[in-house]
């Protein structure tokens, strides 16, 4: 019988990871960032850091505990002995990957479009794809192009890093100047908080990683600890060359900056390197939202075609396929922006029940083997959990009524679904 294979180590799923959180976002993302916090959104950086720590931690236990495809829908169906909230959070855990590609692929079509000119939608529906390709023929291929993508992209962020550290080392700057004091740093910590999301999906290729149970917790931390320090410095490097108003004014504010150091040429450059920034976090969505659907198929809890391994590659198939397909289609939606924060309310919800999981688990089988534990304790209440559990609900509530009530939606409309598959399996095992 064909199942997955373990191919990656310490090394490939820690890049895995670097790929998943540094993504297209901190390229855009910054300056945004730097329009709420001024010259303090390094801070915003360092507690959106602190904040992604909390729940990563989480992350890092549960995955010592079980280390599984679908991860999140394992973790919760664990500490609650039940499918139905698992479930509920596998099809979050899927809606998201999926909006993500299709969004990012949309972010690729317009970069590919305005340096070579074909229509975006074009663009975005050939590299997902190409990139469906890339994941069927297997996670060896895939972590492979992915090590050599983030290199690239990490190259591109380190280029603003020399030349702000570098190039601009006279600069007279206040980096305590919030011109919005510290209800602006907050507004740029939720801001920041989203450009590390990225970090949950390193558990769902559990059963691809040669000894899981000790590689995943560290490729987490390493993960997030690695990026941190690279969002810290891009921040601080970022408005050494500009001002924070025009960090906000920007539009590509990362491009600006090195424009600004090095000319139109620097410009072109980080657009090409923006490129391969989104293709892999494209590459990355598409692994992760195979290996979802696979394991939640594997379990019983969806139609058993999508747990099927190919003889010859060792990828499930027809996950890819199906994956591939709703990512193109959700393409055609256009603008995927409100699509795009309903799915980041949705991981959201994802994360709070994450940690309520690790807090129950810790009162429900106090003994159970874990090769990692979240440090600080009080009795049998872990603490880290529990701000995980509040820093989320924070970013949650900055969302406008709207989205808060489409995520709902995708919610109700799970539990339609959960319901209706439910009945239609106990009717056909009636006969």
């Amino acid at each position: 019988m064909a199942r997955l294979q373990r191919h990656l180590g310490l090394f490939q799923t820690t890049m895995y990871g670097i790929g998943l959180i540094l993504g297209a976002g901190i390229y855009a993302l910054i300056g945004d960032a730097a329009g709420e916090a001024g010259n303090t959104v390094w801070i915003s950086f360092s507690l959106a850091a602190i904040a992604s720590v909390f729940t990563g931690l989480s992350y890092a236990e549960l995955s010592s505990m079980y280390p599984k495809a679908a991860a999140e829908y394992s973790f919760v169906k664990n500490a609650f002995g039940s499918n139905f909230p698992a479930f509920i959070v596998g099809w979050l855990t899927l809606f998201v990957a999926i909006v993500s590609a299709s969004a990012i692929a949309l972010g690729f079509g317009g970069y590919f479009s305005n340096l070579f000119g074909p229509p975006v939608l074009f663009c975005a529906i050939s590299v997902i794809i190409a990139l469906s390709f890339v994941n069927f023929i297997g996670i060896r291929e895939s972590s492979s192009m992915n090590i050599i993508f983030t290199l690239i992209e990490a190259a591109g962020l380190g280029m603003i890093i020399w030349i702000g550290m570098t190039l601009f080392v006279d600069v007279s700057i206040d980096y305590f100047d919030a011109p919005q004091g510290i209800s602006g740093i907050f507004s740029a910590f939720t801001l920041a908080f989203f450009a590390y999301i990225g970090f949950e999906n390193i558990a769902n290729i559990a059963e691809e990683i040669r000894n899981p149970k000790k590689v995943l917790p560290r490729a987490i931390i390493l993960a997030i600890s690695i990026t941190a320090i690279i969002y810290i410095l891009v921040s601080v490097s970022a408005i050494r060359v500009l001002s924070w108003q025009e960090l906000d004014a920007s539009i590509a504010p990362l491009a600006d900056v090195a424009k600004r150091a090095l000319g139109p040429q620097a410009h072109i450059a980080i657009a090409a390197i923006a490129l391969f920034a989104t293709t892999n976090t494209v590459l990355i969505m598409l692994v992760s939202g195979s290996r979802i659907l696979y394991g939640i198929s594997n379990d019983k809890s969806l139609p058993s075609i999508f747990s099927r391994i190919h003889s010859k590659r060792n990828t499930p198939w027809a996950a890819v396929l199906v994956i591939g397909f709703l990512s193109v289609l959700f393409t055609l939606v256009g603008d995927l922006s409100t699509v795009a924060n309903i799915s980041v309310f949705g991981i959201i919800m994802v994360f709070i029940l994450v940690n309520f999981s690790l807090i129950w688990l810790r009162f429900k089988q106090p003994n159970a083997e874990r090769q990692f534990k979240v440090p600080l304790s009080v009795k049998k209440l872990p603490i880290l959990p529990v701000l995980g559990i509040i820093t989320p609900v924070f970013g949650a509530v900055q969302f406008e009524p709207y989205i808060i009530m489409m995520g709902m939606v995708v919610v109700v409309l799970g539990m339609l679904f959960y319901f209706a598959y439910s009945k239609l399996t106990k009717e056909r095992n009636r006969f």
